[in-house]
């Protein structure tokens, strides 16, 4: 592999793969460099490095060359998404600086703090936030105030309104959050399928910022205990809407940096292969060379066009397949700023202009 590698690697910005001699992907990477980031493996020392146990175990090395730096950071996730290699531990971009609520699906969805997408394409997630442990705080508060469940995803759940043996429904909750009144108890048939799910839908609904109601729960509930002068209570609810008030706010600075990653986005490419990504709400929605003639710049308008015409899904929440792709361009964008001087707004006009202004640049420089 080492001399394959000497002989036909160049250093072009691309995604490898290195593969057992059965076929199974290893371990997919990227890099702006192909043959200096491949020798850097094969100089690994073994058994400590992870390189070096990865080079002893693979048969071969493949590789495949990007126009730039940034398309093979897409190309890598796309293909790590694809074939799941064992050797590639840390599958989320940035996961260690961001944290987010996935609510699971039915039945008796639960409300939970994640570091990004769990494998469940059934679930919505609603973030990135900052602070896994303060946003835990806060959603306990959150579940408390709707009766939300917090026990195992395995639990079984038995709904009032649910026909099933009453032998199979257990005699006592044996949970202390159902016992005090914190939670519906869908585990022991104490709350219908409806009555559960219109709960889930309150805490969807405040976690998209449409309307406060757990909060103006809590705050009657401290006014009414100040009023009877049970102060240590009221102080304790009034810590509890301080954490869910804190929840709210970052739910704000989450719509205006997920809305500020829309736009095109157009990066110069290798031997002027250049590139235009079509951003919104932090994942790519087209791609394309950029345009040559007045027929490529128009069919791109109309691609823009159609991606930023289209209906906006509800702010906040994320789907799990494009999880991902969000924390991938939130840490592209955060670790080359610059690389936003790059970026227009959604005008057509504008994004044309700009590739034919940057045709010009190319022009008289050469």
């Amino acid at each position: 592999m080492l001399a394959v590698v000497k002989r036909d690697a160049r250093n072009q910005p691309g995604t490898y793969r290195l593969l057992a001699p059965d076929g199974e992907v290893l371990y997919v990477g990227k890099t702006k460099g192909v043959r200096t980031r491949l020798l850097t493996h094969f100089r690994a020392e073994y058994p400590r490095d992870k390189s070096a146990r990865m080079i002893a175990e693979a048969g071969s090395v493949v590789w495949d060359y990007e126009p730039s730096e940034f398309a093979a950071c897409l190309t890598e996730l796309r293909l790590i998404k694809r074939w799941r290699p064992r050797y590639n531990v840390a599958m989320k971009r940035d996961a260690r600086h961001y944290a987010f609520i996935q609510l699971t699906a039915a039945p008796a969805p639960k409300l939970h703090v994640v570091r990004g997408a769990q494998g469940d394409d059934a679930a919505t997630y609603f973030g990135p936030f900052h602070g896994a442990v303060q946003l835990a705080a806060a959603l306990r508060e959150l579940n408390d105030a709707l009766g939300l469940r917090d026990c195992s995803l395995d639990t079984p759940m038995h709904f009032a309104d649910q026909e099933v043996p009453s032998a199979a429904v257990p005699r006592t909750p044996g949970c202390i959050r159902y016992e005090i009144g914190r939670c519906l108890g869908p585990c022991v048939a104490a709350t219908t399928r409806s009555d559960y799910d219109e709960r889930v839908r309150l805490a969807r609904e405040f976690l998209a910022g449409r309307h406060d109601a757990p909060i103006s729960v809590l705050r009657e509930a401290m006014e009414a205990s100040s009023e009877r002068l049970e102060f240590e209570r009221a102080a304790s609810l009034r810590d509890k809407v301080v954490r869910l008030e804190s929840l709210q706010n970052q739910f704000v600075r989450l719509r205006v940096a997920v809305e500020s990653l829309t736009f095109t986005y157009q990066v110069a490419g290798q031997d002027g292969d250049d590139r235009v990504y079509v951003i919104r709400r932090g994942r790519v929605r087209h791609e394309s060379p950029a345009p040559r003639n007045a027929r490529e710049r128009a069919l791109l308008d109309a691609s823009v066009a159609n991606v930023f015409g289209s209906v906006t899904r509800d702010s906040g929440a994320v789907p799990s397949h494009e999880v991902d792709e969000l924390l991938l361009l939130a840490s592209w964008f955060r670790a080359h700023p610059k690389e936003l001087e790059r970026t227009t707004g959604p005008g057509v006009a504008t994004l044309a202009q700009r590739a034919e202004s940057l045709s010009r640049r190319r022009a008289r420089s050469g």
